[in-house]
């Protein structure tokens, strides 16, 4: 029944509908290939074997009465920033200690209601704080991928790297993730696996851990563009409980995805040709431009002005937002508590025990630009950036329909080779950042292999909820490109 594991999200959906399986076998399939593989690759903090053999269960029987959802009886890995109700959640950082919510996110809550079957809680960056998914207080999760010729642990990029990392081992069929400055595309890229970061509102950020809210999106990470758009079309939708949720229709992303690219005008910005690009991925790039001019769309040059601010802008702004957010966890309502000799002295201990050394990092960060004598030469100058990048696209989008651009910079990095080298790391981000400041959706498709024999991906950027555009040329990427899967199995 392994075999169950290698199916995408809508070919197990298919077979489930035509009885090929029932959905007790495919999540017990999926429950063996965590069981046998997890100690390697450490992308579950949490599997949840109970809870997904009762969950699939409950879509046989809607099965047998014909009653499925859109995702009945499909096993999926979710995010640890995601809160389950009843369920650890703790954002993979200590100071949550032994969470369990007493409430539901909305976007999980919605995968439920459409039959969806939980495998368990996937590692990330302590509160999606990173680019490497090595910030994570159970240890880093690794990259299925090797680099040809060698044994190094690779890491999956960040911060939904258990997520990424889980779709490409084939340990779920897709996965819920956030994306706050690059955390679904860079992880995606570095997998092989599709990556979708929706429009800002798109979906609803309640029951999410909040990391930067004026830049945190929930999005899925699946093994095809097709099972993005089935992934996508579930988890978004306008929700009460969040005030940044926007009142839209969501399309059905699938049905559009057989319109094709003919007369869609991509941009190709001039400033994302940086210094430190290396050569293979500027050659993918034009070989995406070559395979979208091939099905049918016009090639046009456009420039992005404020791109190069866009990068020390956004670790300004999240890490504003970030110290902010992150000053609830205090010790005393919830999570780790460390005892001091007064209430002050129990908030430090706990703080200073509970957050890792990139949410510490962040924190100062965040709280010096944000201070009185600080606020306006540093935080007040990022937002007018912010809206520079922003008017950048708003200007783009008079000529073209979607932005083509590599997702990363390099391939994926073993873990250890920059976690000492924090800009290092934050260069990982510097193709990605500005989808979120402008707060556009943005897809990662794989589009080839290094020379190292790992995955590159390209990155399409869209206009505001015009997703479905963007899935469409994400599609053409994927026709021309084929499948990117991990040759050996490793871990098992």
């Amino acid at each position: 029944m392994n075999d169950l594991t290698k199916l995408t999200l809508s070919e197990a959906r298919d077979g489930l509908a035509e009885k090929d399986f029932s959905a007790t076998e495919l999540a017990q399939a999926h429950l063996d290939a965590i069981e046998a593989g997890n100690s390697n690759l450490n992308v579950y903090v949490l599997p949840t074997p109970d809870h997904t053999l009762a969950q699939a269960k409950v879509a046989d029987q809607r099965i047998a009465k014909g009653e499925a959802g859109r995702l009945e009886g499909l096993p999926l890995g979710i995010k640890d920033l995601f809160c389950t109700r009843g369920v650890r959640t703790t954002a993979c950082s200590k100071i949550l200690d032994d969470f369990k919510p007493t409430y539901e996110s909305s976007v999980t809550q919605n995968l439920w209601n459409a039959g969806a079957v939980m495998l368990g809680k996937l590692n990330n960056d302590e509160f999606a704080m990173g680019s490497s998914n090595e910030s994570s207080t159970f240890g880093p999760a690794v990259n299925p991928w090797r680099r040809t010729g060698s044994d190094d642990k690779l890491v999956p990029g960040g911060s939904s790297g258990g997520s990424a990392a889980a779709v490409a081992a084939d340990l779920c069929l897709a996965a819920t993730a956030t994306d706050t400055g690059g955390s679904i595309r860079q992880p995606a890229a570095l997998t092989g696996t599709v990556g979708v970061k929706p429009t800002y509102g798109r979906c609803s950020r309640f029951g999410i851990v909040a990391f930067a809210s004026s830049l945190d999106q929930a999005g899925p990470i699946t093994k095809t563009v097709r099972d993005g758009a089935l992934m996508l079309k579930v988890m978004a939708g306008h929700d009460p409980k969040d005030s940044t949720s926007v009142h839209a229709d969501v399309p059905d992303y699938e049905a559009g995805l057989g319109a094709g690219v003919k007369g869609l005008r991509v941009g190709v910005p001039k400033e994302y040709r940086i210094e430190g690009i290396s050569e293979e991925v500027a050659k993918l790039w034009e070989r995406g431009v070559a395979w979208l001019k091939d099905a049918g769309a016009s090639i046009h040059d456009i420039s992005l002005p404020h791109t190069k601010y866009a990068l020390p802008a956004y670790y300004i702004i999240a890490p504003a937002e970030a110290s902010s957010n992150l000053a609830r966890y205090d010790g005393v309502r919830y999570g780790l508590r460390v005892p001091g000799k007064n209430l002050i002295d129990t908030y430090e201990e706990t703080r200073s025990a509970g957050f890792g050394d990139e949410v510490k990092r962040r924190v100062l960060i965040g709280t010096y630009v944000l201070s009185a004598g600080y606020y306006d030469a540093y935080y007040l100058k990022a937002q007018k950036v912010r809206r520079l990048i922003k008017c950048d696209f708003d200007a783009a989008w008079e000529t073209v329909d979607v932005v083509l651009t590599p997702t990363t910079p390099a391939p994926a990095f073993a873990i250890g080779e920059k976690s000492g080298d924090p800009l290092q790391m934050y260069l990982e981000d510097i193709f990605t950042v500005t989808v979120n400041m402008a707060g556009l959706p943005g897809i990662s498709v794989p589009a080839g292999l290094s020379s190292e024999g790992t995955p590159l991906g390209l990155q399409l950027i869209g206009k505001p909820f015009d997703e479905a555009t963007l899935l469409r040329a994400g599609q053409a990427i994927e026709d021309a490109a084929g499948r990117f899967l991990v040759p050996k199995r490793w871990w098992v």
